[in-house]
């Protein structure tokens, strides 16, 4: 493949993101700079996600294409290396929108603006450019990072476009470079040198360059997006020895460390609306509040992070050049130094301790809610903040809740975080997904898997009336006993046994093999009893199994799968 177009940018983005993902928790445990926070590579897949999510379908220019993505890296950017990378993206496609300019009738987009420049020369040049800006884009650059690891990409590259190589070997030159670059950064910084670790962020960007390599060549990207291995504790500092895929041999732990103990205390993250010609200033003021600090962007829009302790000082540097928005704040001591990395999470409402407990135990993260205490966005959101996954599937469980979930996900989704909403209208729906959830699942077929389980679960419930009301069943009184049938009052009765049969009865009417039944908070046993014998009697095809719910206001809940 001998040029680049809007098709080998989407297979490019696509092909990094798959590779991102896939090394996204070996390059976490790599994170020892400039804060051992353990979640580079999350950082790097996120940002690379947004910038995946900001391109269109459809027919685009190479102009248009590069532009979206670059956009959607800059807003979407995370943490110190994902702001990095942002810049490298945008600069890079940027330069070559202006080397590259094509011709909208062009079928594959192959002419050139000055025909001297080859595609070899323009993409080589363009990593250059995108290797100084990002350099200019850091208030203290400091080598041994991944802003060395692109510079010697990018001059690699260049030295193979003056030797007249294809694009696909321009690429290899370059791919090959930050390889080397990333063994070597172990002897560049001290806090690696101790660790016996490659610099995090600089073996995220060898994934990036390792799938555009794969890309052009045509080979499978296991063999160019490989990640550099750490080093072994007995090899000592400096004796890496490289690997067929540009790693280097042995594995150790990184040492335990708190976080921020040596450092600034929060990172400040947020996106700024400024003129462009303040910026250099800002920077300068940033950089006496704390260290880690890089603004990127452009035309007005800049996204910007620090590490410091005073976090009004770095947000009011902010207002006093724009428009702060977006901000976000994270205290490093917060952060477990070594928690479990996970790709995706599970978050469940919960209307009783029960519930809660039948959640946990199936892997999600529960938020508590229920009849008489709806959960809120802003705790739905805190609970997809606190997970750290770049995946998150929400299970509101009630019909009251599913709204809440989903401006939830609006949210977090602008945040460059994947979120799909289950709209689960019952508890019981969210247990029959929660059961069936498979981590190992790519994030599409989960969400097809859990929704089918909910949605081949038929609910009901009995409850006592409060007051006098029409339903859709006639007139109850006060002290009713009430059967609710797929959210709606289907039953009228003297009491809870006639209730809860009834409603049985209407669920399994339908067919179906397991019934399961929740104790509320007030449940007798003879009502649950009576209910288990009735079913068992009736319709010996059907298993039933009972938990404790916990719920309030509901003395059963029925769900019939």
């Amino acid at each position: 493949m001998g040029e680049l177009t809007v098709g080998v940018l989407r297979s490019w983005a696509r092909v990094a993101l798959t590779e991102l993902r896939r090394a996204r928790a070996e390059i976490d445990e790599l994170n020892v700079y400039p804060v051992p926070d353990g979640d580079t590579g999350t950082n790097l897949y996120l940002t690379w996600e947004a910038a995946c999510d900001a391109l269109p379908d459809g027919e685009l220019t190479f102009a248009e294409a590069v532009q979206a993505f670059g956009r959607g890296a800059l807003l979407g950017a995370r943490g110190n290396s994902g702001v990095i990378t942002s810049q490298l993206v945008r600069a890079c496609g940027l330069r070559l929108a202006e080397n590259l300019p094509r011709d909208q009738e062009a079928e594959a987009g192959s002419v050139l603006a000055d025909p001297r420049m080859s595609e070899a020369a323009a993409f080589a040049d363009a990593l250059a450019f995108a290797a100084d800006a990002a350099y200019g884009a850091v208030a203290q650059p400091v080598e041994g990072t991944m802003l060395t690891v692109a510079r010697k990409a990018a001059d690699s590259a260049l030295a193979a476009a003056n030797e007249g190589k294809t694009l696909a070997e321009v690429c290899l030159a370059a791919a090959a470079g930050a390889r080397l670059a990333l063994t070597k950064t172990t002897e560049q910084l001290d806090v690696l040198r101790r660790a016996g670790v490659v610099d995090a962020g600089g073996a995220g960007l060898v994934v990036i360059l390792g799938a555009m390599e794969s890309v052009l060549s045509g080979r499978p990207p296991g063999k160019s997006t490989g990640v550099p291995r750490r080093l072994t504790a007995a090899a000592g500092p400096g004796a890496a020895e490289a690997d067929e895929a540009g790693g280097t041999k042995g594995v150790i732990q990184a040492p335990e460390s708190d976080l921020g103990a040596d450092g600034p205390a929060y990172e400040v993250m947020y996106l700024l609306d400024a003129p462009d010609e303040r910026i250099g200033d800002f920077r300068r003021a940033l950089a006496g509040l704390g260290d880690s600090v890089v603004v990127v962007g452009g035309d007005e829009l800049w996204n910007v992070h620090v590490h410091t302790d005073d976090v009004g000082a770095a947000i009011e540097q902010g207002i006093a050049i724009g428009r702060p928005h977006r901000i976000r704040v994270t205290h490093f001591a917060d952060l477990p130094p070594h928690a479990p990395i996970a790709s995706r999470a599970v978050i469940a409402v919960a209307a009783g301790d029960g519930l809660a407990k039948l959640f946990v135990e199936a892997g999600a993260v529960v938020v508590k809610g229920g009849p008489g205490r709806r959960c809120s966005t802003g705790e739905l959101l805190t609970a997809i903040e606190q997970s750290g996954t770049p995946e998150i599937v929400i299970l509101p469980n009630d019909k009251d809740s599913i709204a809440v979930a989903e401006a939830a996900a609006t949210a977090a989704r602008q945040n460059g975080i994947r979120v799909a909403v289950i709209r689960t209208r019952a508890q019981v729906q969210g247990l029959a997904a929660i059961a069936v959830h498979d981590a190992g699942l790519s994030f599409d077929d989960a969400v097809v898997q859990l929704s089918a389980a909910a949605g081949q679960t038929r609910h009901g419930a009995v409850t006592i009336a409060v007051k006098d009301a029409w339903t859709m069943a006639g007139t109850c009184r006060i002290g009713d006993a009430l059967g609710v049938v797929d959210g709606d009052f289907a039953l009228i009765t003297e009491d809870l046994v006639a209730a809860a049969t009834g409603v049985a009865d209407r669920l399994l009417g339908g067919g179906g093999e397991l019934m399961t039944v929740v104790r509320g908070a007030n449940a007798s046993p003879d009502l649950v009893d009576a209910l288990v014998r009735h079913v068992r009697r009736n319709r010996k095809d059907v298993d039933v199994v009972v938990y404790d719910g916990g719920q309030e206001r509901y003395p059963l809940l029925i769900g019939v799968e």
